[in-house]
């Protein structure tokens, strides 16, 4: 568009020979018929990579409260149509078996972003805090470092909330196990912080982003809008946090991601 705007102006500011006008012309259509001129080479939508594949869990390790690395217990994290489920269809109850899975790798800058849902009833025994409850992990330990009955990897934590019908409950919310964080120059140590996002009732598909710059500010993102920003993600004991493991959880309500995505930015 940029070189639409120019040659624009030059037709405008100067006489040219009628050919040399419809020469031009003719190559400004070629050009946006063919989207040249509309989409560049370099388009920002090109560099986002699928951390999903949508076949099957190439990739990923699985870790459930109790049980071994890669341990699916129950064949708790599974893919169908497409679909990376957290399914408890085998669980006779939760017995408190929180699960996360870990994409290989570390990560430090980027944009995470993450289509999911909520369907059907809450495993049998789950927390009455974790009925539609679900979340994002960042900046965590690796999944090798989790001891066998560790519930939850230190980590932060963008929770997604659903809602149930009549209360409003926000999601992109901020919980910290083994973590803390700066919000407004202030160490934040309460566990779990809300955004300011609506209320997502049933099964609807929910899109949330989150964009972090290592150290530095972490963004959280509904449906395109800032809902929770804060800095300095930090252990309890205050070492820095600047990278680290990005996982998805079960925590005991069924739940659908269709994408799982991420954009890596420079630092």
């Amino acid at each position: 568009m940029t070189k639409i705007r120019f040659l624009n102006r030059r037709l405008s500011t100067f006489m040219m020979p009628r050919q040399s006008t419809m020469l031009v012309l003719c190559l400004l259509i070629m050009s946006t018929l063919c989207g040249c001129a509309l989409k560049p080479e370099n388009s920002s939508d090109n560099r986002w990579v699928s951390l999903f594949n949508g076949k099957n869990l190439d990739g990923w390790k699985v870790k459930i409260t109790g049980y071994d690395l890669n341990d699916n217990y129950g064949n708790t994290f599974r893919v169908e149509d497409g679909i990376l489920k957290v399914s408890y269809e085998n669980y006779d109850k939760f017995d408190g078996r929180f699960g996360h899975i870990f994409y290989d790798g570390t990560f430090s800058h980027y944009i995470l972003r993450v289509e999911y849902r909520f369907v059907g009833e809450q495993c049998p025994g789950g927390p009455g805090w974790a009925f539609r409850n679900n979340g994002i992990m960042a900046h965590g330990q690796s999944a090798e470092s989790m001891k066998k009955d560790q519930d939850f990897p230190d980590s932060i934590e963008v929770q997604m909330l659903g809602g149930n019908g009549t209360d409003e409950r926000s999601t992109g919310n901020l919980c910290t196990p083994g973590t803390h964080v700066v919000m407004d120059s202030k160490l934040i140590t309460q566990h779990c912080i809300s955004s300011s996002s609506k209320t997502y009732h049933g099964d609807q598909w929910v899109t949330i982003e989150l964009e972090v710059h290592g150290n530095e500010i972490i963004k959280h993102i509904i449906d395109g809008e800032v809902v929770l920003e804060y800095e300095r993600p930090q252990l309890d004991d205050g070492t820095m946090l600047s990278e680290g493991s990005i996982s998805l959880q079960a925590e005991s309500h069924p739940t659908e991601f269709r994408k799982v995505e991420i954009l890596l930015l420079e630092e």
